[in-house]
Protein backbone atom coordinates (compact mmCIF):
# COMPACT_ATOMS: atom_id res chain seq x y z
CA UNK A 1 0.00 0.00 0.00
CA UNK A 2 1.49 3.25 -1.17
CA UNK A 3 1.39 6.45 0.95
CA UNK A 4 -0.34 9.74 -0.31
CA UNK A 5 1.07 11.87 -2.96
CA UNK A 6 3.63 14.18 -0.83
CA UNK A 7 2.19 17.51 -2.97
CA UNK A 8 -1.46 16.65 -2.57
CA UNK A 9 -2.85 18.51 0.44
CA UNK A 10 -5.28 16.11 2.48
CA UNK A 11 -7.64 18.37 2.63
CA UNK A 12 -8.99 20.45 -0.21
CA UNK A 13 -8.36 24.30 -0.04
CA UNK A 14 -11.90 24.97 -0.42
CA UNK A 15 -12.95 23.06 3.08
CA UNK A 16 -10.33 25.59 5.01
CA UNK A 17 -12.50 28.40 4.28
CA UNK A 18 -15.40 26.80 4.82
CA UNK A 19 -16.57 27.19 1.43
CA UNK A 20 -16.16 30.81 1.29
CA UNK A 21 -14.18 31.95 -2.21
CA UNK A 22 -13.66 35.47 -1.27
CA UNK A 23 -11.74 37.50 1.13
CA UNK A 24 -14.02 39.81 3.15
CA UNK A 25 -11.18 42.59 2.48
CA UNK A 26 -10.20 42.47 -1.12
CA UNK A 27 -6.96 44.94 -0.80
CA UNK A 28 -5.54 41.97 0.72
CA UNK A 29 -2.63 40.84 -1.69
CA UNK A 30 -0.28 38.43 -2.47
CA UNK A 31 2.86 40.85 -0.69
CA UNK A 32 0.62 42.19 2.10
CA UNK A 33 2.07 41.68 5.66
CA UNK A 34 0.33 39.89 7.98
CA UNK A 35 0.72 39.71 11.55
CA UNK A 36 -0.21 38.53 15.06
CA UNK A 37 -1.92 40.98 16.73
CA UNK A 38 -1.81 40.21 20.97
CA UNK A 39 -5.53 39.63 21.31
CA UNK A 40 -6.63 36.40 22.43
CA UNK A 41 -7.50 33.23 20.91
CA UNK A 42 -11.38 32.75 21.27
CA UNK A 43 -11.93 29.48 21.50
CA UNK A 44 -13.61 27.24 18.57
CA UNK A 45 -11.35 28.72 16.12
CA UNK A 46 -11.48 26.46 12.45
CA UNK A 47 -7.79 24.27 12.24
CA UNK A 48 -6.81 26.32 9.24
CA UNK A 49 -7.45 29.57 11.23
CA UNK A 50 -5.26 28.28 13.68
CA UNK A 51 -2.77 27.22 11.49
CA UNK A 52 -2.35 30.52 10.49
CA UNK A 53 -2.19 32.25 14.32
CA UNK A 54 0.41 29.52 14.72
CA UNK A 55 2.54 30.48 11.64
CA UNK A 56 2.22 34.03 12.32
CA UNK A 57 3.38 33.47 15.78
CA UNK A 58 7.05 34.06 15.04
CA UNK A 59 7.25 36.83 13.07
CA UNK A 60 5.14 39.09 10.32
CA UNK A 61 4.92 37.09 6.99
CA UNK A 62 3.48 38.01 3.68
CA UNK A 63 -0.10 36.20 2.38
CA UNK A 64 2.39 34.27 0.07
CA UNK A 65 5.32 33.41 2.39
CA UNK A 66 1.99 32.22 4.91
CA UNK A 67 0.38 29.92 1.96
CA UNK A 68 3.68 27.99 1.28
CA UNK A 69 4.24 27.46 5.01
CA UNK A 70 0.71 26.40 5.17
CA UNK A 71 0.81 24.32 1.83
CA UNK A 72 -2.59 26.14 0.97
CA UNK A 73 -3.24 28.20 -2.14
CA UNK A 74 -2.84 32.04 -1.84
CA UNK A 75 -6.12 32.65 -2.30
CA UNK A 76 -7.27 30.34 0.69
CA UNK A 77 -4.71 32.54 2.80
CA UNK A 78 -6.37 35.86 1.65
CA UNK A 79 -9.70 34.25 2.97
CA UNK A 80 -8.32 32.79 6.61
CA UNK A 81 -5.97 35.76 7.16
CA UNK A 82 -9.26 38.27 6.32
CA UNK A 83 -11.52 36.19 8.62
CA UNK A 84 -8.83 36.93 11.14
CA UNK A 85 -8.35 40.76 10.60
CA UNK A 86 -12.03 40.92 11.26
CA UNK A 87 -11.40 39.29 14.44
CA UNK A 88 -8.57 41.58 15.08
CA UNK A 89 -6.87 38.76 15.70
CA UNK A 90 -4.06 39.67 12.55
CA UNK A 91 -2.85 43.06 11.51
CA UNK A 92 -2.68 43.79 7.32
CA UNK A 93 -0.58 46.17 6.10
CA UNK A 94 -0.55 46.65 2.18
CA UNK A 95 2.71 45.50 0.36
CA UNK A 96 5.45 48.39 0.34
CA UNK A 97 4.84 50.02 -3.46
CA UNK A 98 8.00 49.35 -5.94
CA UNK A 99 10.65 52.34 -6.06
CA UNK A 100 10.25 54.46 -8.59
CA UNK A 101 13.03 54.65 -10.99
CA UNK A 102 15.95 57.03 -10.73
CA UNK A 103 16.99 59.84 -13.09
CA UNK A 104 19.51 58.17 -15.30
CA UNK A 105 21.39 61.81 -15.42
CA UNK A 106 21.62 62.12 -11.02
CA UNK A 107 23.03 58.43 -11.40
CA UNK A 108 25.50 59.41 -13.92
CA UNK A 109 26.74 62.58 -11.55
CA UNK A 110 27.06 60.43 -8.60
CA UNK A 111 28.97 58.27 -10.66
CA UNK A 112 31.32 60.93 -11.57
CA UNK A 113 31.10 62.03 -8.01
CA UNK A 114 32.27 59.08 -6.97
CA UNK A 115 35.09 58.65 -9.51
CA UNK A 116 37.00 61.85 -8.34
CA UNK A 117 36.93 60.69 -4.82
CA UNK A 118 38.33 57.60 -5.86
CA UNK A 119 40.91 59.24 -7.70
CA UNK A 120 41.74 62.45 -5.53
Amino acid sequence: MSGRPVGRPLVPAYLSTGGAARPSRPHLERLSMLTRSDAPVPPGLPAAELALLDALEGGSLTVVEAAALLRLPVSAVRVLAARLADRDLVLTRAPIPPAERFDPDLLKRVADGLRALKHA
